[in-house]
């Protein structure tokens, strides 16, 4: 039996809901950097209009606080830091400074764009604090975090080092593009067979790092296989949220005694 992608990864389709946890996103975000005493909004990390991020500390021991990235989902065509916000809480409640940058989207800069756009702005970090980078990320932010893990630092500039992204924890992430070329979501990623593989980390070369792939239990089955087969082909961990979809996974990074913020927390640490 043919698996039917386009029900596999249409999530939007999957959870009728959505709209509503999105806007829960938006609204718990404002309300995050609101309340965030220490929150630096707005740093550049390029010259485009998106290459923005906010970094949000901890209320104590900054100075020598672990870093973090959380990047963003919407499948790089939608959303953007102001929905993200929220996800640093957690952390920060555990004294990790995050970052949550934006990107430009598809279709108007191409996928390859979208991960260098994250490269620049993990080593514009480094070389502002000079700190390693758990990368993490939601769906489409998941992926970008597991490339980030698989990039050769050195090969892009050989004062940075080689582990600047040290740890990743994808959340429901896509770490296969092809699936997604004979759906509806792939058109404005125009890949072709080529291009799908290259960016697509299951099939990077392993490269050192500590790898954690958590994925809800009531997303797709396709969703599950390419969490379990990425976690697999790259000898890292896995954790199957129960009853979790693909918006709900997201709840616990709020919270700072969430068994998924600890376990970012020991990541963000190594």
């Amino acid at each position: 039996m043919s698996t039917d992608l386009e029900a596999e990864y249409n999530n939007r389709a999957r959870v009728p809901d959505h709209p509503a946890h999105v806007a829960a996103w938006t609204r718990d975000s404002a309300a995050w950097r609101a309340e965030c005493t220490r929150a630096e909004l707005g740093l550049t990390y390029g010259a485009r209009e998106r290459e923005k991020l906010d970094l949000f500390w901890p209320e104590a021991g900054s100075q020598d606080a672990p870093m973090a990235m959380f990047i963003h989902g919407g499948y790089w065509q939608a959303l953007g830091r102001d929905s993200a916000s929220i996800c640093a809480r957690g952390l920060n409640g555990r004294g990790v400074a995050v970052a949550v940058p934006s990107y430009d989207l598809c279709p108007h800069v191409t996928l390859a764009t979208i991960v260098d756009q994250m490269r620049a702005a993990a080593a514009m970090l480094y070389r502002r604090h000079g700190r390693r980078i758990l990368a993490c990320g939601h769906s489409a932010g998941g992926h970008l975090a597991a490339m980030l893990l698989a990039t050769d630092w050195r090969a892009l500039d050989p004062a940075l080092p080689a582990d600047l992204v040290h740890a990743a924890l994808p959340i429901s992430g896509v770490f296969e593009l092809e699936p997604l070329r004979h759906t509806s979501i792939g058109t404005a990623l125009a890949l072709d067979a080529a291009e799908a593989q290259r960016l697509s980390p299951r099939y990077l070369p392993r490269r050192p790092g500590a790898l954690h792939v958590v994925v809800g239990g009531a997303e797709s089955g396709e969703f599950i296989r390419q969490s379990r087969d990425m976690a697999a082909s790259w000898g890292g961990g896995f954790a199957l949220e129960a009853e979790a979809d693909h918006f709900t996974v997201l709840e616990p990074l709020a919270e700072p005694n969430s068994l998924l913020v600890r376990r970012a927390k020991s990541l963000a640490s190594m």
